[in-house]
C-alpha cells in the first residue's frame, strides 16, 4: 500500500470531524472519496498530504510514517512524493504559466529533490514539457488571467506532477468548470495515472468521476459507510 492511515480523529474545538477513521490506497490507484459538506473529507485530504496534523492516529505514506519526521524533513518528503490539485487553482497572477509549474521543482531543489542538481533552464525545460503533456503548448508565456479555466486547471495539474510524486491528492478538482472542460479535466486524471503511475485521490461531488474511479468511498460522520 503506498498509502496506510490507523485510527485518525480530528476535531476542532468540539467538533469532533474525524472519528477513528481507517484507509489504504494501492500504487496506481484512482480513488475517489464522497460525502455531504462537512463530512470531514476535505480534513482527511489535508492530514493524508500533511498539511494537517491528526490528534490521533497513524499516516503512513510510501512506508513513511510521516507525522514522526522533524519539520523540515516532512516539507522535503511533502515536495517530493506530494501534488496538490484544489478547486481554485491558486496559481500566482504576476508569473507566468510555466513559472508557476517550474516553482515545486525550483523549492525542491534546496531540499534534497532529483532537481537539486538542475540548472533553472533545466528545470525550465521540464515544466515546458509537462504543459505540452496536458495540451498547453503555446501557453507556456501566458499568465493566469489570459488562460481560460480548464486551461488554468491544467497549469496547477502540470505544478502538481513537475516534481513526479508519487501521490496526487484534488480537492474538487472540477468543481468550477463548465460540463464540456469538467470531462476533459476528467479524461485528464486518468491519462495522467496511465501514463506516470501515480496514485490519484479525489474529493468530489461529481458522481460520474467517483463512479469512474477505481473504487468510490463514502464519508459520513467522521467514518466511512
Amino acid at each position: 500500500m503506498i498509502i496506510e492511515c490507523k485510527n485518525i480523529t480530528k476535531a476542532f474545538g468540539n467538533q469532533q470531524v474525524l472519528k477513528g477513521l481507517s484507509f489504504n490506497a494501492k500504487e496506481g490507484e484512482i480513488l475517489s472519496i464522497v460525502g455531504a459538506s462537512g463530512a470531514g473529507k476535505t480534513t482527511l485530504l489535508q492530514i493524508l498530504g500533511t498539511i494537517l496534523v491528526p490528534d490521533s492516529g497513524t499516516v503512513l505514506i510510501d512506508s513513511t510514517d510521516v507525522f514522526s519526521l522533524p519539520q523540515k524533513a516532512l516539507s522535503a518528503f511533502r515536495n517530493q512524493k506530494i501534488g496538490f490539485v484544489f478547486q481554485f487553482h491558486h496559481l500566482l497572477p504576476e508569473f507566468t504559466a510555466v513559472e508557476n509549474v517550474m516553482l515545486p521543482a525550483l523549492i525542491g531543489r534546496y531540499e534534497g529533490s532529483s532537481f537539486e542538481k538542475l540548472t533553472d533552464s533545466q528545470i525550465r525545460h521540464c515544466a515546458e514539457e509537462m504543459l505540452a503533456e496536458l495540451g498547453l503548448k503555446g501557453k507556456e508565456l501566458s499568465r493566469p488571467s489570459q488562460l481560460s479555466g480548464g486551461e488554468q486547471q491544467r497549469v496547477a495539474i502540470a505544478r502538481a506532477m513537475v516534481n513526479s510524486p508519487k501521490i496526487l491528492f484534488a480537492d474538487e478538482p472540477s468543481g468550477n468548470l463548465d460540463s464540456a472542460t469538467k470531462q476533459e479535466l476528467h479524461d485528464l486524471f486518468f491519462r495522467m495515472r496511465d501514463s506516470h503511475g501515480q496514485t490519484i485521490v479525489i474529493v468530489t461531488h461529481d458522481q460520474a468521476l467517483a463512479q469512474r474511479c477505481d473504487r468510490c468511498l463514502t464519508l459520513k460522520d467522521g467514518i466511512f459507510i
